[in-house]
């Protein structure tokens, strides 16, 4: 049985006796100190990597990181490097332990004879089945080069939708985050000053003014029970939401009636959907096992069930131009551009084409959401603090009229 390699830290000097140190990935701190001597460094410490108790910040593999490998082997496999040599270099030039301790162990079981697919799904949280099945795939067919490209693409246009739409929702929650703290500060705070002085007045105070007051002194007693459960019922909701499919379906549904918020998570869905069948459609994979593949990947419970209903449809011997309009939520614009790629044999390539304008057309939203947003933020900020601040004023108004 083949040894584990390891991540040993190592410090020296190279032949020009320059002080060095870095990270080798080796089975044994012999071995590591031969590689190094073979480089030309002479070692003065050598010893086994020891993950941070705490975790190390930003050690933890993100699906960012997957992607900048996928298009790293897909570039040396097209530059005639092979697997083993493409995978050792990457896991030796990885900033990230957990990146080169995963790599290494990779590429430890490829060097043992097993297909790459095959060592991928033992890294199941890092390269889900439709990864796993691409280069399953690409080994079958002898062009793994071809499909790791294709893996590329697909990974990089996922990361930068998802990160579309992290910056669609980031907005209206930063609006209303900014907007909470600000008026519970001014509540707890600054109008309970307004108060004292208030008290010495002996008039009757306006009716905004002792709205605000009274707004102020609830706070002040329950805001703290309120804060807590409002932190108690976010995370039981949350608790629910990971344990219960019926609760996730029901918040996909309903997500998507939000304004505009709403049209560009539609609108990312189906390019999730055309993009993943176009990836895996074009790399060879049945359209049956495809769509499977594709329904997993939109990322919204209204699109799976409808993908999985195209492809009950089809399996039955239905078009899938037919089977997507009878499902009601997909555009016009999508089914023709199906049918057409259809009817000339090039499906693949009419995914693709309609993946690439929703794409688009996400991208034109979240900035048309981002510059809406800008003057609303302002907006709301202004109307919150001027109110608070003119129902503090107003009582020194009427006395200024009055003298």
């Amino acid at each position: 049985m083949a040894k584990v390699a390891s991540i040993f830290v190592w410090q020296g000097k190279d032949r020009a006796g320059n002080s060095r140190k870095g990270e080798i990935s080796a089975t044994s701190i012999m071995e590591a100190k031969n590689l190094l001597r073979r480089q030309g460094i002479s070692t003065t410490k050598v010893k086994k990597y020891v993950k941070p108790l705490f975790g190390g910040g930003g050690k933890k593999i993100e699906p960012a990181d997957i992607s900048v490998m996928s298009r790293q082997i897909a570039t040396m496999l097209g530059a005639g490097v092979t697997l083993i040599q493409s995978l050792e270099m990457i896991a030796q030039g990885h900033a990230k332990p957990s990146m080169r301790k995963m790599l290494t162990e990779i590429t430890e079981e490829v060097k043992a004879g097993t297909p790459l697919s095959s060592a991928l799904r033992k890294h199941p949280e890092q390269f889900d089945d439709l990864y796993c099945d691409l280069v399953a795939t690409g080994e079958q067919s002898g062009a793994l080069e071809t499909i790791y490209d294709r893996i590329a693409v697909y990974k990089e246009k996922a990361e930068a939708l998802k990160s579309k739409i992290k910056k669609a929702l980031f907005y209206p929650i930063a609006v209303l985050v900014v907007a909470f703290i600000v008026t519970t500060i001014l509540l707890i705070f600054v109008v309970p000053q307004f108060e004292e002085i208030f008290s010495s007045f002996g008039a009757e105070l306006p009716a905004f003014t002792q709205m605000v007051l009274a707004l102020s002194a609830f706070v002040q007693e329950y805001g703290i029970f309120i804060g807590a459960g409002l932190v108690i019922a976010g995370y039981l909701f949350m608790k629910q939401y990971k344990r219960s499919p019926k609760l996730r379906d029901s918040v996909d549904k309903q997500i998507l009636k939000i304004p505009v918020i709403g049209e560009i998570l539609k609108k990312a869905s189906i390019a999730r959907f055309t993009r993943t069948l176009s990836t895996t459609f074009a790399a060879g994979v049945p359209l049956i096992g495809a769509l499977d593949s594709a329904a997993g990947a939109s990322g919204n419970a209204v699109y799976r069930d409808a993908i999985l209903f195209i492809k009950k449809e089809v399996a039955g011997g239905m078009q899938m131009n037919t089977a997507m309009r009878a499902t009601a939520v997909f555009p016009d614009m999508v089914t023709q551009m199906i049918a057409i790629g259809e009817e000339s044999g090039a499906v693949d390539e009419m995914l693709s084409k309609i993946a690439t304008i929703y794409e688009a057309e996400v991208d034109d939203m979240v900035d048309g959401l981002t510059s809406l947003l800008e003057p609303l933020i302002m907006a709301v900020l202004g109307v919150v603090i001027g109110g608070l601040i003119i129902a503090m004023y107003l009582p020194i108004f009427e006395m200024g009229n009055v003298v």
